[in-house]
């Protein structure tokens, strides 16, 4: 039986919920066989739904509300974590979150959207979605962590900065323009993460790194599906066709150029087991930072410049 594009993740989530209901009774109710024998089509049915996944449904797990955010990445993975408030020139932006932290031994700025769990806190984080202040807050501690000789670590999942009216009148173009300029040329290793969606110069802002690490059902675009069927044929239920198009998701992009690597994520996303989820992103941010940190200063400029000026080249016949 086909199952829609909507609605793929559902007979999974029904098995987990079988599961689960198993798991809470008593050992030795006799559930043993069936536990075992759900977890097994579990397994091979998330293989199986995962490994034919279309673009639009990997956009669709990107945007799964149970993905990590960067505070469960900060929780996991770091420890004396001081959190940073204020951009020092209007106020403070929930949706990005930004600080300082040790991490695995060596002291970090990490810098990240940050979408909210509940209905409250979605609507005090704006969704993910960054107003100016929240851009210069950021920018702020980049350069505090430049002055103090700190790796800059970034985590990506917004569906893009805040088109609003409040953060227009404050500069929100030039917010994300400044951004692009200090991080081109700031002189501690960057390292980004894209966790979920990657959404136009709402996630560039904080997206000109060394490494640009994307988990393996993330997206990283220009525009959402919805924005370009909306914009290319006037219908926005043309966004699947749309997301084929536009080549988003982490393999597409690994073979643009775009990123550096993949995280692989466990199975059925990176929402079915947060913590092995931030163990690998871990990993591989740890393996990036013993790379980087040997390169001297101009060096490390010099190759950063040469990344991003060697994006979007192509051949003549």
């Amino acid at each position: 039986m086909a199952i829609s594009d909507s609605a793929f993740d559902e007979p999974l989530n029904e098995l987990r919920r079988k599961i689960k209901e198993l798991e809470g009774f008593p050992a030795g109710s006799g559930q043993e066989k069936e536990l075992e024998r759900l977890r097994n089509t579990l397994r091979k049915s998330t293989s199986d739904v995962y490994a034919g996944l279309s673009r639009w449904q990997k956009v669709l797990v990107a945007r799964h509300q149970d993905r990590p955010y960067t505070l469960e990445y900060v929780q996991a993975l770091m420890t004396d974590w001081v959190e940073i408030h204020g951009d020092r020139g209007f106020g403070d932006d929930p949706a990005i979150v930004a600080g300082l932290a040790t991490f695995r031994g060596r002291s970090v700025a990490v810098v990240g959207h940050q979408k909210g769990r509940d209905t409250k806190e979605r609507i005090w984080r704006n969704f993910g979605q960054p107003r100016p202040e929240g851009y210069r807050k950021a920018l702020r501690v980049m350069k505090m962590a430049e002055k103090f000789g700190l790796p800059v670590l970034t985590f990506i999942d917004t569906a893009g900065a805040y088109p609003g009216l409040d953060a227009e009148e404050r500069g929100q173009a030039e917010a994300i323009a400044r951004n692009l300029i200090e991080m081109a040329v700031l002189e501690v290793p960057i390292i980004v993460t894209v966790t979920g969606e990657g959404g136009s110069g709402g996630a560039l802002a904080l997206g000109v790194g060394d490494r640009v690490l994307i988990l393996e059902y993330a997206t990283y675009s220009v525009i959402s599906p919805e924005g370009c069927a909306a914009i290319l044929w006037k219908d926005q239920d043309r966004k699947a066709e749309a997301a084929e198009a536009m080549r988003m998701t982490a393999p597409d992009l690994l073979a643009l150029g775009v990123v550096d690597e993949i995280v692989p994520e466990p199975p059925g996303g990176a929402h079915t087991d947060p913590d092995a989820t931030c163990r690998r992103v871990g990993d591989a941010v740890e393996r990036a930072l013993q790379e980087l940190s040997r390169l001297p200063t101009k060096e490390l400029l010099a190759r950063r410049y040469d990344k991003f000026r060697g994006l979007g080249r192509f051949d003549e016949d």
